[in-house]
């Protein structure tokens, strides 16, 4: 196994067969950032989303899929020139995945592709577990799905990261305000339908507790954008916070709590969750200067 990849996945506790799979997706995604910034890629676009908020914030909870969005909008944006020198950077480190682009269905802001790979050959590659392996079905996929938003809303803020493994690169992402701009926004409008998503309850407790405020520009741009507010309207942090209140009013906190549970280790911070909770955590939202 190649040591830069062995050094990576020592720093993840994996006991289960569930863990390692997520270590080596976890692995496997921070590979990838790398591979784009030295394609070039963040010099148009910016890591935001759960796992930003992971790997450059250390969010306790795992994070499936890389999310990223244009600094400005652009129709014409294609995955395909990024692809060559992602893919020779992810099998320089000895592992063999492809990236395969989703065709859209349907016409969509959104660009789409996932990056896969055999899990009973990496089980091997990685970990050297016969018996493991032998428990995986011959045709299991690991699959991280990476997608870019091309019609970002306006007024997100940036900021430059380092990071030194596998090898140092450079980062652009959104700053943290306009993370939780993103966070709180998916939290109102986001359609949940029959599967309330935790995970974005946990992130949101997250932020909070790690005293962040919110990019209110880029909030109000976002909800404009998805229809919740018209053009016309001006909001305040107080909106905001009755928004929230009223969103938090209508959860099924039961739901909330199975979404999340296999992404994270400590159940026990989910015990004081209900409408009391978030909503009185809520009172304490600040705009960003």
């Amino acid at each position: 196994m190649d040591q830069i990849i062995n050094q990576m996945l020592e720093q993840y506790s994996s006991q289960t067969i569930y863990d390692k799979k997520n270590r080596i997706k976890e692995v496997v995604q921070e590979i990838m950032l790398s591979g784009l910034s030295r394609a070039g890629f963040f010099k148009s676009a910016a890591f935001y989303g759960g796992t930003a908020l992971r790997i450059i914030y250390g969010l306790d909870r795992f994070s499936e899929d890389l999310d990223f969005s244009l600094k400005e909008p652009n129709s014409y944006f294609d995955f395909a020139e990024f692809i060559p020198t992602l893919e020779k950077e992810i099998r320089s480190y000895g592992l063999n995945f492809s990236v395969e682009i989703k065709e859209k269905s349907k016409e969509s802001d959104i660009r789409s592709a996932f990056l896969k790979g055999n899990t009973k050959e990496h089980i091997l590659i990685l970990y050297a577990d016969d018996k493991l392996a032998n428990s995986i079905g011959s045709n299991e996929l690991i699959k991280v799905k990476f997608e870019v938003d091309t019609d970002p809303p306006a007024y997100a803020t940036f900021e430059t990261k380092y990071r030194l493994l596998p090898i140092p690169y450079e980062i652009t992402l959104y700053d943290m305000p306009s993370l939780f701009a993103g966070k709180i926004h998916a939290v109102i409008c986001r359609a949940w339908k029959n599967r309330v998503k935790g995970r974005d309850l946990y992130d949101y407790v997250f932020y909070l507790s790690r005293g962040a405020k919110v990019n209110l520009r880029h909030l109000r741009a976002r909800l404009e954008q998805s229809g919740y507010i018209s053009g016309k309207d001006q909001i305040t942090i107080e909106d905001v916070k009755m928004m929230l209140s009223k969103r938090f009013e209508t959860i099924d906190y039961s739901q909330a709590k199975q979404d999340v549970k296999p992404f994270i280790r400590n159940f026990d911070t989910l015990n004081v969750w209900n409408k009391d909770f978030f909503c009185e955590i809520t009172e304490g939202l600040e705009e960003n200067d």
